[in-house]
């Protein structure tokens, strides 16, 4: 028996083959064809399957199912929209499954097949109830309680990066609204708090047009304005993750994203910050890194197919 996870990108597609115990064999990535409105998507995918079934020669009818986590809100196996691909709302279970000798289809939001991904595989491995937060050019979430997605009433639930925490902010977020904390804990948002900190006191090494892993870099060597950047990041994170803590009370929060890259001090501004800000009861949380980089999405969407 064997089942495929596949994670769908706006620039690619990662496709993982699992043994049926969940058991990474092989990864495979092909082209995101987004023409025609994304309308080649999912033959283009259900293409390689079949391509890779037929080299390995494999019968359809060991096929337990097809894992797929999208870039946008999935409910019931409804997509909500994928602004990235072209897509609009349809069943993408249904509509996968046709092009796909009808096999069982499951499907998720990427952040949160991956947060999946890491409770089975990863940093979250043998916790029981765990959140993950995922810093990238935006920042997302995902919820594990009991072993499960936390997918909320309409596939929204996890997006943490549109917590409000600061109603003083008077720039607007990409969602619309002020204040948000992808303002500050992204990619894009810790260099905007760079930017701003340097045109009220330009006395730093941190070159003009930075990047996110420059401002941790300058952070690491003592530049004043960089780790004043980085303590904003860990202020508002912080308390993000612990008015969270306050609901889900998680046994683990796991960061993943390119922003995690930055190691030790991020982790360690965050979890100060949010021991500083967190309901006593719910403190006793473990922070990590995420372990299992751009493979956790296939892990994730394996881990649906059961």
């Amino acid at each position: 028996m064997y089942k495929f996870g596949v994670d769908v990108g706006g620039t690619t597609v990662k496709i993982g083959l699992f043994s049926g115990d969940g058991k990474l064999e092989e990864k495979y990535e092909i082209a995101t064809d987004k023409s025609d409105q994304g309308a080649h998507i999912i033959e283009h995918i259900a293409a390689k399957l079949d391509e890779i079934i037929a080299e390995k020669s494999y019968g359809i009818l060991d096929c337990m199912g097809v894992g797929i986590g999208l870039p946008g809100p999935v409910d019931r196996g409804m997509i909500l929209g994928c602004v990235n691909l072209g897509w609009g709302i349809f069943s993408i279970v249904e509509e996968f499954s046709k092009a796909f000798h009808n096999v069982p289809v499951y499907a998720g939001n990427d952040a949160n097949t991956a947060a999946l991904g890491e409770y089975v595989a990863g940093a979250g491995k043998g916790m029981k109830n765990m959140m993950m937060v995922t810093l990238g050019t935006g920042v997302g979430g995902g919820i594990i309680i009991d072993g499960r997605i936390l997918e909320g009433a309409n596939g929204g639930a996890g997006e943490i990066g549109h917590i409000p925490v600061n109603p003083q902010e008077q720039d607007i977020c990409g969602c619309g609204k002020k204040g948000c904390l992808e303002q500050y804990a992204s990619a894009t948002g810790i260099v905007r708090v760079a930017e701003k900190l340097r045109k009220e006191n330009g006395n730093t090494a941190l070159p003009a047009g930075c990047t996110a892993k420059q401002v941790f870099d300058y952070a690491k060597e003592g530049d004043e304005l960089a780790m004043q950047a980085v303590e904003e990041l860990g202020r508002y994170l912080g308390l993000a993750l612990a008015s969270c803590a306050c609901v889900l009370n998680p046994e683990g929060i796991v960061i993943g994203g390119g922003v995690s890259r930055a190691g030790k001090i991020l982790l360690d501004v965050t979890e100060k910050n949010f021991q500083t800000y967190v309901f006593k009861p719910c403190r006793n949380v473990k922070f990590c890194l995420a372990e299992l980089g751009n493979d956790a999405g296939i892990y994730g969407a394996a881990a649906m197919v059961n």
